[in-house]
């Protein structure tokens, strides 16, 4: 019972039984009998034993699973359709969950075999930082393509690139990224519930929104879109502008740093033999016995440090004779 043509109530238009009519939609008999008791579809006609549905029921799924795709509940979904069966139309909301599943940002994804990904990290197959990565939605497996994924940003690729280039190993990078991801997505909650409170509110507070309201929140979300990564790029700048030279300050001064050529090394504490100390508190006096053994470690340390290259240069100049 499915095909095209008048039906003996004079309608026109397409006619499926329940199996035909998951057939065509995708979803399952018990499904669509779910849908109904629920309200979300509209009464099928009855013809003898069997129901009927026509093109409206199928449209009707459609549209189900395109706004659980979109992330509404089947309770919310209900609100929408009994709003666009009342007239209120479902154009506004429509555009506006579209504008904020819409990207949020200029990037476009690419695709890296597993033979590009290894020359990236160094030439070595590591499954395990394959699987970390699909893990966290770095890469995407692409179905059918077992030797191929998604990479939805290039940039946060090339950075993990980067660091491995300079010695960062991979169990760190994916642990550095979980910790920020955390983090970023406090960021992003917290300035949802800021705009929502002080600017969508106003759009957002009755349910379903009227088509006006959708549409002026979709025209708003556009132009508020870029301010999120806008603030969030200009904090970090500053925290790093503060934070950066303190940071290196840290790891670079100390009361007693050893400074060699441009070779920087953290204090040794020395335990001096009681009677050097004598001797050298006899020879200067006490209260220029540390600065005497500080001066007295200095040269030395220079003193090697002159020879160790002399000995360097005499090797050189030895092999490019040999040469």
């Amino acid at each position: 019972m499915s095909g095209a043509g008048p039906s003996p109530a004079g309608r026109t238009g397409a006619e499926y039984r329940i199996e035909d009519l998951a057939h065509a939609s995708g979803a399952t008999v018990r499904t669509i009998r779910a849908y109904q008791d629920r309200g979300l579809l509209p009464t099928p006609e009855r013809r003898g034993r069997a129901n009927v549905y026509r093109d409206t029921h199928l449209a009707r799924l459609r549209q189900i699973a395109d706004l659980l795709d979109r992330g509404y509940t089947l309770a919310s979904i209900k609100e929408l359709l009994e709003a666009w069966d009342t007239g209120r139309g479902l154009g506004g909301v429509l555009g506006l969950v579209a504008e904020v599943h819409g990207p949020w940002t200029d990037e476009r994804a690419d695709r890296i075999t597993r033979a590009e990904l290894e020359v990236k990290f160094g030439g070595t197959s590591d499954d395990r930082a394959v699987a970390e990565a699909v893990d966290l939605g770095v890469l995407e497996p692409i179905p059918g393509r077992d030797d191929e994924f998604l990479v939805p940003s290039p940039q946060e690729l090339a950075v993990a690139v980067e660091l491995y280039a300079a010695g960062v190993p991979l169990s760190a990078i994916s642990g550095h990224l979980r910790e920020l991801r955390g983090q970023v997505e406090q960021i992003a909650s917290r300035f949802l519930e800021f705009t929502t409170e002080h600017v969508f509110a106003r759009y957002l507070g009755h349910r379903p929104p009227t088509d006006a309201d959708a549409a002026e929140a979709a025209s708003m979300v556009r132009r508020l879109r870029p301010l999120a990564q806008q603030t969030v790029d200009a904090e970090l700048a500053r925290a790093m502008r503060t934070f950066a030279p303190r940071h290196l300050e840290h790891h670079l001064a100390s009361e007693e740093t050893i400074t060699t050529g441009l070779v920087v090394h953290p204090p040794v504490p020395v335990a001096l033999p009681t009677s050097t100390i004598k001797a050298v508190e006899r020879l200067v006096g006490r209260d220029h016995a540390a600065a005497f053994v500080t001066a007295a470690t200095e040269r030395e340390v220079q003193a090697r440090a002159l020879d160790t290259l002399a000995s360097s240069h005499a090797k050189v100049e030895q092999i490019d004779q040999i040469d």
